[in-house]
């Protein structure tokens, strides 16, 4: 009998692999995921549809590592665990369960950039190339030797959304190349450089305030890091929050223009002073409060 896979997952990555796995009729035995977050704007593929359209089980624990959940996945006897996107940290009982390991797709080229929102952070710190990481689960999260992993280029004025479009399709070649040893046992491991590690927290949207004594760049890397369709970067003047869904670094509206770090050098083109500059911002939207009346040399 085929290997029984055992898919936790989420997000179009996620998706992505499932497929991949059910097109070749690996014998998956169940999907666990998440139930999509009514606060959360979902603009991406998930698995649940694909897996329940093809009459493959479902489910989605609000803590998978239960005594309860740890007795239900051992009865599903699965001889491989594969995790892609799945948000929530597996426990080393249930990592122990399958004959042929555990293994996870992660987004970023490790060993830099383990832990939540790979991507968003690699493009807030203005990275040139990201990618995706086939990986064996340990303890740790994203800290178990690396099998396999593949990367493309981003260009400096990608948001995240458009890096994220592009290393897509990563995930399923790292896989496809891989599923074949991973389920005969005989895929090759390297252990990560742990001396080279980079590792993230989860982003909030108060994570997307502007500070505006960091460089143009800096903030300009924030904006495209958490512009639409995350939740964004804003400044706050007053009881109003103005959201800034894009802005520009280099545009004539900036060229020699200087200041105190956040204070108003222009209205019309909307030009903010930066820690080395300023910054245009060239896509806008007022939430909460009274729209104010701006005023050049009045801080934000």
């Amino acid at each position: 009998m085929a290997p029984r896979i055992l898919f936790f997952g989420y997000s179009e990555v996620g998706y992505d692999c499932l497929m991949l796995l059910l097109e070749r009729g690996d014998n998956v035995v169940a999907l666990i995921t998440h139930e999509d977050n009514p606060h959360e704007k979902i603009w991406f593929k998930t698995p649940a549809a694909a897996a329940r359209e093809r009459g493959l089980p479902v489910f989605a624990p609000e803590n998978v590592n239960t005594p309860e959940w740890r007795e239900r996945i051992a009865a599903l006897r699965p001889d491989l665990i594969l995790s892609v996107y799945y948000r929530h940290l597996i426990g080393t009982k249930i990592l122990a369960l399958p004959r042929l390991g555990a293994w996870n797709m992660h987004g970023s080229l490790l060993p830099k950039y383990r832990g939540r929102a790979p991507i968003n952070w690699a493009v807030l710190h203005g990275e040139p190339r990201i990618g995706m990481t086939l990986h064996r689960m340990v303890r740790s999260a994203d800290a178990g030797a690396i099998v396999d992993q593949d990367g493309v280029e981003i260009g400096a004025r990608d948001t995240a959304e458009q890096a994220f479009r592009q290393v897509l399709p990563c995930a399923r070649r790292v896989l496809a190349r891989q599923i074949d040893a991973l389920l005969a046992g005989t895929v090759r491991e390297t252990p990560q450089d742990d001396a080279l590690a980079t590792t993230f927290g989860g982003r909030r949207p108060e994570d997307g305030r502007i500070v505006w004594t960091q460089t143009s760049a800096e903030i300009f890397n924030l904006i495209r890091a958490v512009t639409d369709p995350y939740p964004g970067a804003f400044t706050d003047l007053g009881e109003a929050r103005l959201m800034v869904w894009w802005a520009e670094p280099d545009s004539a509206a900036t060229h020699g223009r200087s200041g105190a770090p956040g204070e108003l050098l222009s209205v019309s083109p909307l030009v903010v002073a930066t820690g080395d500059g300023a910054l245009e911002l060239t896509r806008t939207a007022w939430r909460g409060g009274a729209v104010p009346e701006l005023r050049i040399g009045q801080l934000v």
